[in-house]
Parts: C-alpha cells; sequence; structure tokens
C-alpha cells in the first residue's frame, strides 16, 4: 500500500485528511516541522501534504529541505489563503501542486492519484534509461587488448564534449556501439541518440529522412513527417556510412553543419536544432576525395576527432574473451546448454582472420549454440575447412616471397571472400551482403569491380 505524510498544525485538519486517505494509504501524522522530517526519515512516504503555515518552520523552508533531502519527494502544499505569489514560489521550491482550504475531496483525490501516475511514470523512464546506460556503457564493452583499452580510454575523452566525431573501421567492428557509448557517457544522455543508415536508404528519401518533409511536399507526402535532425533536438545524431552519401547530398549535411539549422522538404520555415554529430564509414575518405566522390570540407568538419577501431586480426587477445561472452549470452536464450568451448575450436577461432569482425564471430557463436548437442562446441562444428579460400596465411606469404603486390592481393582476398559468402548464401546477394557485413550495393559495387559474375544458376539467387 501507498503511504501519505500529512503535515499540518490543526488536528482537525490532520483527523479530515487522515479520513480522506486512510482506505487507500498508510496515513503518517506529522504537526511541525521537526516531526515532519522524522516521519520523512523513517516512512519515506510517497507523498507529502504539506501545510504552508507551520508554528517552528515556514512551510516553504521545510519544502525546500524536504526537496533538498530527496529530489524526488511529491509534495503537494495546503494553506488557508491563496496568493499568487505563494504559489509561484512553491511551485519554484519543487511542489506538485497547491491547494487551498476548505478543499475539495474530489479535487484533492484526483491531485493526488496524478502525482502518484506521474511518478510512477518518473520511475519507468528512469528505468528504461539505466538499462539503455547498463547496456551502451563503454566499460561493457568486451575487450582487454591495447588497441581496445585505448577505444575506452578516447570515449571517455571525447564524450563530455561537444565536437563531432568520425569513427572509422571495417564492417562488424562496432562503430555504432562506439557512438552510443559516447552519448550515454555524454551530458545529452537523457535526449534522444538517433541514427540513420546512409547506405541503407535509397537517395530519393534520404534527405526526407534527414529533415522532414511537410504534408504535401510529394506524391507519397500524406502528412508532415519529422526528421532525423529535428528528433535528435539536445541529444545526439548518428550518421553511419556516411562515405555512402551522393555529393549532393554531402551539401546540405554540410550546410547543416555550419548552420545547425535546415528546412523540411517543401517548407519554408527554418528549423534550429542542438544537435551533436557522430559519423563512421568503413571507407578511406582521404581516397574518396582523391577520387571527387567526396567533399573535403565536409571532411574537415566531421574528422574533429578521429576514432579508428581495430579490426578483429588485430586484436587476437579479445577473441576468447569475446567468445565466451556470446557463448553466455546465446546460450542463455537457448536454454543454457552449452557451457564452453574446446581449447582446438578456439585455437581455429584465434588462428582465423575475421573479415566480417566482432558482428561474424557472434553470428557464428549464434550458429553453433543453436545447432549443437553438446555442452562444449567443439571443433568439428565450425564452417572453416583446409580447403577454406578464406586464408590470409596463404595472401601474406604470396606479398612477402614478392609474387603479388599488395594490391593485387588486397583484390584477390576480396574476390575470394566474396565468393565464399556468395557461395554460402547459395548466390543470394542480400544474404551474402548480410553475412560480410555490408549492403547489397556495396556487394554489387564490388562484384562488378572484381568481375565477378553473377551466376543465375543458384535456385535463391535474385534476379
Amino acid at each position: 500500500m501507498k503511504s501519505i505524510l500529512i503535515v499540518d498544525d490543526e488536528i482537525g485538519a490532520r483527523e479530515s485528511l487522515k479520513m480522506v486517505f486512510k482506505d487507500e494509504f498508510d496515513v503518517f501524522l506529522a504537526k511541525n516541522a521537526e516531526e515532519a522530517f522524522l516521519q520523512m526519515k523513517d516512512q519515506d512516504p510517497d507523498i507529502i501534504l504539506l501545510d504552508i503555515l507551520l508554528p517552528d518552520l515556514d512551510g516553504l523552508k521545510v519544502l525546500e529541505r524536504m526537496k533538498r533531502e530527496d529530489p524526488d519527494a511529491i509534495v503537494i502544499m495546503i494553506t488557508a489563503t491563496r496568493t499568487v505569489r505563494t504559489a509561484v514560489e512553491a511551485m519554484k521550491l519543487g511542489a506538485y501542486d497547491y491547494v487551498t482550504k476548505p478543499f475539495d475531496v474530489d479535487e484533492l483525490r484526483l491531485i493526488v492519484n496524478r502525482a502518484l501516475s506521474n511518478q510512477a511514470l518518473q520511475k519507468e523512464v528512469k528505468y528504461l534509461r539505466d538499462r539503455i546506460d547498463e547496456r551502451f556503457d563503454y566499460g561493457r564493452m568486451i575487450g582487454k587488448s591495447k588497441g581496445m583499452k585505448h577505444i575506452f580510454h578516447l570515449i571517455e575523452q571525447v564524450a563530455p564534449s561537444k565536437s563531432t566525431v568520425l569513427i572509422l573501421g571495417e564492417s562488424g567492428t562496432g562503430k555504432e556501439l562506439v557512438s552510443r557509448a559516447i552519448h550515454h557517457q555524454s551530458p545529452r544522455k537523457d535526449f534522444p541518440f538517433v541514427t540513420i543508415n546512409c547506405a541503407a536508404i535509397p537517395e530519393t528519401l534520404l534527405e526526407s529522412e534527414l529533415f522532414g518533409h511537410e504534408k504535401g511536399a510529394f506524391t507519397s507526402a500524406v502528412e508532415k513527417k519529422l526528421g532525423r535532425c529535428e528528433v535528435a533536438h539536445q541529444g545526439t545524431l548518428f550518421l553511419d556510412e556516411i562515405g555512402e552519401l551522393s555529393l549532393a547530398t554531402q551539401a546540405k549535411i554540410l550546410r547543416f553543419l555550419e548552420e545547425r539549422e535546415f528546412n523540411r522538404v517543401g517548407g519554408s520555415k527554418t528549423i534550429k536544432v542542438d544537435v551533436r554529430l557522430i559519423t563512421a564509414t568503413n571507407k578511406d575518405l582521404t581516397q574518396q576525395i582523391k577520387k571527387g566522390m567526396f567533399r573535403e570540407d565536409l571532411y574537415y568538419r566531421i574528422n574533429v576527432v578521429p576514432i579508428v577501431i581495430p579490426p578483429l586480426r588485430e586484436r587476437r587477445e579479445d577473441i576468447p574473451v569475446l567468445v565466451e561472452h556470446f557463448i553466455k549470452k546465446a546460450s542463455e536464450e537457448n536454454g543454457g546448454k552449452v557451457k564452453g568451448m574446446s581449447q582446438e575450436a578456439l585455437a581455429l577461432l584465434t588462428e582465423y582472420d575475421w573479415p566480417g569482425n566482432v558482428r561474424e564471430l557472434e553470428n557464428l557463436i549464434e550458429r553453433m549454440v543453436a545447432l549443437t548437442p553438446n555442452e562444449l562446441l567443439q571443433a568439428r562444428e565450425l564452417p572453416f575447412s583446409s580447403q577454406d579460400p578464406v586464408k590470409a596465411g596463404g595472401l601474406k606469404d604470396k606479398i612477402l616471397k614478392g609474387n603479388v603486390s599488395l594490391l593485387e592481393a588486397e583484390e584477390e582476398f576480396e574476390r575470394e571472400i566474396i565468393a565464399a559468402a556468395l557461395k554460402r548464401a547459395n548466390n543470394v546477394q542480400s544474404q551474402a551482403a548480410e553475412l560480410l557485413g555490408i549492403s547489397r550495393r556495396i556487394l554489387k559495387y564490388k562484384m562488378d569491380k572484381l568481375g565477378i559474375e553473377h551466376d543465375r544458376s543458384g535456385t535463391g539467387l535474385e534476379q
């Protein structure tokens, strides 16, 4: 049962209020400020009804101290006379509401119930925020390598600032996780974290997604829509795969960054917002600039604080702890039967080069846990074989022996891993792209560039 503390120096008022609430609340009484503070400490009431005139201390002073000792305390002020100045002062000090004697019982009950509903909502919001903070706290990111410790340090340094951050790294390294960690360690953590994958949205819709549109701006615009930039007001906007933006959209992003304002598609009103921008890409933007595919001025705008996430093959000491974490997570979701992995299997995973990085490792562990009948994952259950074309070691030997150039080796590696992914996905390009951690559009581009033919003989191949 909820509890209520009634603070009033008049015994008649105390008893009347006790009669009103005794069937719904545990009622505690206090005739002065001293008793009120003792009851508040001992009983921790959910609601406090506080008379503004007390014999030992002014009610506003009592309110001020109550809110100082417990900022979440819900205090409703009661007085025999209402003055605007007193009411305003009480609200400034944190009173939930303000009622006068003689009070209407139904009105008072309504105010108390509304206050309790508001309290429940605030607790739920706090709980959800705490869960989000717990999930995305950078300390929960897995890694003990020197490279990951450096990432943790950078997050700690940059999070409190307003600086724009550019996160660089291969697909599957955890760029979005780093961006969320920055947001949830920042002063903006209580405001929205809004993401947009620039590679996943058609160019024709991207401007509307970013800046929103007015009703009637185009054929399907049947109502006004807020863009991601507007939704992220006072929070963080994360643009993933920013290297996929067209030059035209890059120009609009640049203007937004310079002015912190925009117009919705089809609108004339200028909208100003306060957002922190974090961007990410798996591309080398300096090379994109040389090719004329990325604006140099935008690059310098977003590259204020760069964070480079090392690929998994460069931090192999993290693989065992990642494997342990993913096994525990997947096993709990599948009934908890899998306890770990054999040393032989772990050794193979540690030697593998992980072109899809942490995302590929997590997907593999999840699949193995779902399919195995054993308590320990075994080497024979791994999808690798001695004939597997994805062997960086062979390419490394070719380069060091001078048989191929680094550029040729990179192209050979890409060609082999894409061919392997297509084979595993039965030539379904969208599934192969998912295995590789890239968009289908990027996969098609790489296939064309590397001369990989579109085998249409597979039963699942997309036309």
